[in-house]
């Protein structure tokens, strides 16, 4: 039941044991969708970029602000390359201003392998820090741990602008771990190694979460507001399903200090009042890992640190499988739609639906790249006398066993992104041919009613080529003038003869001026057609002659 409970906190926004909310942005008080991810500036991802947020169209020279050397004044005390600009451009700490109190939840690893709540300061394992407790905290940080702590985790919820100042003075963080987190930035790097003592390393990872129906109100289409159908497809934007449950992007932001003594992991989690992955319920995971048999096998083979790391990794990936399961449903129901319903409008939803399945390619890559890094950058602290060459070689070992396993199910994954990105393309291939046969079908039944409106036509101007003449010398022989009626002098075989002759002449005459006939060949020259009279005659005397000799033989 413990564990229910734990995997049940780690997908809500938090748990005070009053009331479960979801979707619930506790800063208002107003139930809303999780808001778009905005689109990463990937060039400020990590340190080894020269100029972080800097804006080469304002005057970069160097800034005279006296520097505060307290923990107030992070992160130029410890990283005096960053103006007072540039970290207002990067909106670090502008983005904190908003929360008025923050979260911490602990959690350690022992020597003994044992993963533990401790009791930090007199306060247990969960501290709130307001503005009243920044000191208190302040000290806290600085206190000494105990020498059995292996790794110590501080999980932060609702991160503040002191709280973070003090972690990043206290642990030596670089700022661009908390402006990758702030501005949702996939990052991984390396920094400040010392052989034989340790490092710094960062993962921030964005990845899809579910929010499964009946956790809020059913969306009504599956298309959401900030896809209608006048604004353009946004990948950031969460997706709906046909089942009312829902995918968005979530973030995991870790930085771990790596070091012979002990170690310190921080996960920051930025927005968790908007259903994103809390630092409770991702700390309750971390202690399940602790009672998982495999793992504790893992850990007293090894004194890293960094499978901790390693089994974090492993959130994501849960996360990933049953957005994919949701998916996977979701496609096979737009397939039976287009299969029964010839609607053009389906194509719109197939569009949106592939755009975020390409989204989804790079963000899964992205995670394969985390992996890969965490498993390739060593650890320095496990080149120290501490640990023997034994240990060491079956660390190396088990970090690549295990990264191998993670980056399987990464490849399965992938896979199975590109196995519904193809059913995909071949719905929206269906459901194009099906609108093009409907479309083929009735251009046809429309060529086949020109075509007979045509042969009626055709008979009708047959019929008044052959009675113009004899309707046009009716009109002239019927006039009242003197040439005509004076001495009645016209016949009936006059009228008959001049009519016949007329008629002729205007049959010979359309018949000549028609390229194509089939009197003459085909673009005849004018010429040719002059004579079609001839030619018919002697094509037909020629049949008759071919006729006969048939006959004969």
């Amino acid at each position: 039941m413990a564990a229910v409970r734990a995997l049940a906190t780690a997908f809500k926004v938090r748990y005070d044991g009053s009331e479960d909310v979801a979707l619930q942005n506790t800063k208002d008080s107003n139930t809303a969708l999780p808001p778009s991810v905005p689109a990463p500036p990937y060039r400020h991802a990590a340190p080894s970029g020269p100029w972080p947020w800097m804006d080469f169209d304002v005057d970069s020279s160097a800034s005279t602000t006296v520097i505060d050397p307290s923990w107030r004044g992070y992160p130029q005390n410890q990283f005096g390359n960053w103006t007072p600009d540039q970290v207002g451009r990067s909106k670090m700490i502008e983005k904190c201003l908003g929360n008025k109190f923050s979260t911490i939840y602990w959690m350690d690893v022992l020597h003994n392998k044992s993963f533990t709540t401790p009791n930090i300061g007199g306060n247990g394992h969960t501290m709130v820090v307001g503005t009243e407790h920044e000191d208190g905290f302040w000290d806290t940080l600085q206190q000494e741990r105990p020498k059995n702590v292996l790794v110590r985790s501080i999980f932060v919820d609702d991160l503040t602008a002191p709280v973070l100042r003090m972690l990043g003075t206290t642990y030596n963080i670089e700022p661009f771990f908390f402006t990758s987190s702030i501005n949702w930035i996939p990052s991984r790097y390396q920094e400040a190694p010392i052989h034989k003592t340790g490092d710094h390393i960062t993962v921030t990872l964005p990845f899809v979460r579910t929010l499964r129906k009946g956790s809020r109100e059913a969306p009504k289409s599956p298309t959401p507001s900030s896809q209608s159908i006048n604004t353009l497809i946004n990948t950031q934007a969460p997706f709906p399903m046909s089942d009312g449950s829902m995918l968005f992007i979530d973030l995991l932001a870790i930085h771990m200090i790596r070091d012979v003594k002990t170690s310190t992991i921080i996960s920051y989690h930025p927005e968790s009042t908007w259903c994103r992955t809390s630092a409770k319920g991702l700390r309750s995971l971390m202690q399940l890992v602790g009672d998982s048999v495999y793992w504790q096998k893992i850990f007293a083979k090894t004194t890293d640190p960094t499978f901790l790391f390693l089994a974090v990794l492993w959130y994501p990936l849960y996360a990933w499988d049953e957005s994919f399961e949701l998916l996977y449903t979701h496609v096979s129901e737009l397939e039976s739609k287009v299969l029964r319903e010839n609607d053009i409008a389906l194509t719109r939803e197939l569009h949106i639906l592939q755009a975020h399945l390409l989204h989804y390619q790079a963000l899964l890559h992205n995670f394969q790249v985390s992996v890969e890094f965490i498993a390739k950058t060593h650890n320095p602290a496990m080149d120290s006398s501490n640990v023997s060459e034994y240990q060491r070689n079956e660390s190396k070992e088990l970090m690549k066993t295990e990264s191998k396993n993670l980056l399987a199910e990464i490849d399965r994954l992938e896979k199975r992104r590109g196995m519904l990105t193809d059913r995909l393309k071949n719905v929206m291939d269906l459901a194009f041919s099906t609108v093009n046969i409907n479309d083929s079908q009735q251009t046809r039944q429309l060529t086949e009613a020109t075509v007979r409106d045509s042969a009626a036509m055709k008979q009708i101007s047959y019929l008044t080529m052959i009675f113009l003449p004899a309707s046009f010398l009716a009109s002239v022989f019927g006039m009242n003038v003197e040439e005509f009626s004076s001495g009645g002098y016209q016949t009936l075989a006059h009228y008959a003869e001049v009519t016949l002759s007329l008629t002729l002449f205007t049959i010979y005459t359309v018949v000549t001026l028609q390229t194509q006939s089939s009197f003459h060949d085909r673009n005849a020259p004018f010429l040719r057609r002059a004579v079609w009279p001839i030619l018919t005659f002697q094509k037909m005397m020629w049949k008759t002659k071919e006729k006969t000799v048939e006959d004969i033989v």
